[in-house]
């Protein structure tokens, strides 16, 4: 994998790039499509070409009982998965991203999310001991699976063998996410945890990196919590970590925080990390977080959000957020102006809401398929405008003009 800084703002961190790997580049910013189980529901591979999609995000979690089958295939690239939509099943050919699953088997055990707010967060508390399903270890996390209850385990090396079975170009290490209700005392705890594990992850991703016929990357991931001390030392750690002279390819910068503190814990990681690595803001997508993620140093960033949303009647616009159920009969179009497949087509606010509302399942698929596009672009397109913002010097008057636009009913 190359990575190539192209031009960097005033402030030292946020930059334009492109990152190169065995299956093609990704201009960045960029906004990578989440595809949990080798696939992006009701959207095909052609559709994610469509919208501009440059690279697609799986699960490790989710398809470690496939990955057996996807190595045989050659990897991620050349697997044809079993859709549940029933959409065409040819492979994504472009780059691709696992993580880990940390985040999936952590969140059994504290039954959190990653981002609060100021206001929810007097709130939050983990759950109760011994109604977890998912148990912390120095070997890695023990778990019932949700959807089978049988129990489980995956490690650092168990977590690299599941990733280079499936073979997406870049991969996580495994690592420990915290929750908001952790103590300062815990997160310490967890992060040197992390430390340990990511030793490990590089180990064994090291022993499998060349088993398909590329080489696959692997990215260190940065915990920390809310706390500069913590993030920028394991920042310095992982920066200098190395097995056999070999470190991570880039990094991804995870943990659970306040949504008003992401510009400072970016800021502390990427002081900290060396520039001429790419960094990968795992699960935000909201136009406000992205902006902050570009300027204080992320590269690339990944959200289920977009698809979420849109199958639950949320529309992206320039103007902010629709609920479709408020269009009824609307002849208005989506977004004036949007270069999207479903735009292009011409489909109303009132023609998606009747699909959507909809009691027959063949119009359901067809309003997620049209409205998943529709989000899924304007999110690739703000990514699109920020790199030309910034390879042009208009960064800063664009991200004032967008987001005083997108939240001015806020």
């Amino acid at each position: 994998m190359e990575f190539h800084i192209e031009k960097t703002l005033p402030n030292g961190l946020g930059r334009a790039g492109v990152i190169k790997t065995a299956h093609g580049e990704i201009k960045t910013p960029a906004f990578m499509a989440v595809g949990t189980h080798g696939y992006v529901r009701f959207l095909s591979a052609a559709d994610l070409h469509a919208v501009g999609a440059q690279a697609m995000l799986s699960n490790g979690y989710h398809l470690r009982r496939q990955s057996p089958e996807i190595a045989a295939a050659g990897g991620l690239a050349n697997w044809q998965p079993n859709r549940a939509d029933q959409l065409d099943s040819s492979p994504w050919l472009g780059p691709t991203l696992t993580d880990s699953g940390g985040f999936q088997v952590m969140s059994l055990g504290s039954g959190l999310g990653k981002v609060v707010s100021m206001e929810k967060e007097k709130h939050v508390t983990n759950t109760a001991h011994k109604e977890r399903l998912a148990h912390v270890s120095e070997k890695g996390v023990s778990f019932t699976d949700p959807f089978d209850g049988q129990p489980d385990f995956i490690g650092p090396e168990e977590s690299m063998q599941i990733q280079c079975r499936i073979g997406a170009d870049i991969h996580m290490a495994f690592d420990e996410l915290t929750s908001l209700a952790d103590t300062y005392e815990y997160n310490i705890e967890a992060m040197h945890r992390t430390e340990r594990w990511a030793e490990r992850s590089l180990r064994e991703h090291i022993k499998h990196r060349d088993d398909l016929s590329y080489r696959q990357n692997l990215y260190g991931v940065l915990q920390g919590g809310r706390w500069e001390d913590l993030r920028r030392s394991t920042a310095k750690t992982l920066a200098n970590m190395s097995v056999d002279g070999v470190g991570f390819d880039g990094f991804g910068l995870g943990g659970a925080f306040l949504k008003e503190d992401l510009g400072e814990i970016l800021r502390w990681c990427n002081e900290e990390l060396p520039a001429n690595k790419p960094r990968h803001l795992l699960g935000l997508s909201h136009p406000d977080d992205i902006f902050i993620g570009t300027e204080m140093g992320a590269d690339t960033f990944d959200c289920v959000a977009p698809m979420r949303e849109a199958r639950h009647g949320k529309i992206y616009t320039k103007d902010g957020n629709l609920n479709l159920r408020q269009f009824r009969d609307s002849g208005a179009v989506l977004d004036p102006g949007c270069d999207c497949p479903t735009c292009h087509e011409g489909w109303t606010l009132g023609s998606l809401r009747a699909m959507w509302r909809s009691g027959d399942p063949e119009q359901k698929a067809k309003f997620y398929r049209l409205a998943s596009a529709h989000n899924l672009r304007f999110i690739v397109r703000l990514t699109e405008q920020i790199r030309a913002s910034i390879l042009d010097s208009t960064f800063d008057q664009f991200k004032s003009d967008f987001l005083r636009r997108y939240y001015s009913q806020d």
